[in-house]
């Protein structure tokens, strides 16, 4: 299994980061070939520390990181990376990776 996580900083307007993202951005990337799962962060993201600059967690689930560079090279998921800018004025640092349960 391999994975895309996408953790946004907190954005200076949430209710506009949420709008745009449930409701334009979250619809777009589901239609990226190979993505089998999409899972958010609920709540306030809390660090070792307490409260965190990071707003939202997104991981993004695909079967090997073969198929994460298939999507992401689709036209969907070129889409999908080229509507980022568009709400995470904030930033957001995306990261690939494969996993596996010890």
């Amino acid at each position: 299994m391999a994975r895309l996580l996408a953790i946004y900083k907190t954005p200076t307007d949430k209710a506009a980061f949420d709008s745009y993202y449930f409701g334009t951005h979250v619809p777009l990337a589901k239609r990226i070939p190979g993505l089998t799962k999409y899972e958010v962060s609920s709540g306030p993201v809390m660090g070792m520390q307490g409260p965190s600059s990071t707003y939202l967690v997104a991981t993004l689930h695909f079967e090997s990181m073969a198929a994460i560079a298939k999507g992401m090279g689709s036209d969907e998921g070129k889409a999908t990376a080229a509507d980022v800018p568009k709400f995470a004025s904030a930033g957001v640092e995306i990261l690939f990776f494969d996993d596996k349960v010890v």
